[in-house]
């Protein structure tokens, strides 16, 4: 059995308060890594692109207020 198996059927064994503070774990996890990968991305110049990309339609008059 591989390991996310095993974490499936462990997270299936937990009581609902268990499962609530598992949630509330991993949800602060999962956004830490979202915001290690990001910055990662930022550093090593992957989003560079996208961002020109936007400048110049910004500039170009091609956005709208959100």
């Amino acid at each position: 059995m591989d390991k996310v198996s095993i974490l499936e059927e462990e997270v299936k064994k937990l009581s609902e308060s268990e499962l609530a503070e598992f949630r509330k774990w991993y949800l602060k996890y999962d956004e830490r890594c979202w915001d290690q990968q990001l910055a990662a991305d930022l550093d090593a110049g992957r989003l560079d692109d996208m961002a020109a990309e936007a400048l110049a339609e910004y500039k170009l008059g091609k956005t709208r207020e959100l």
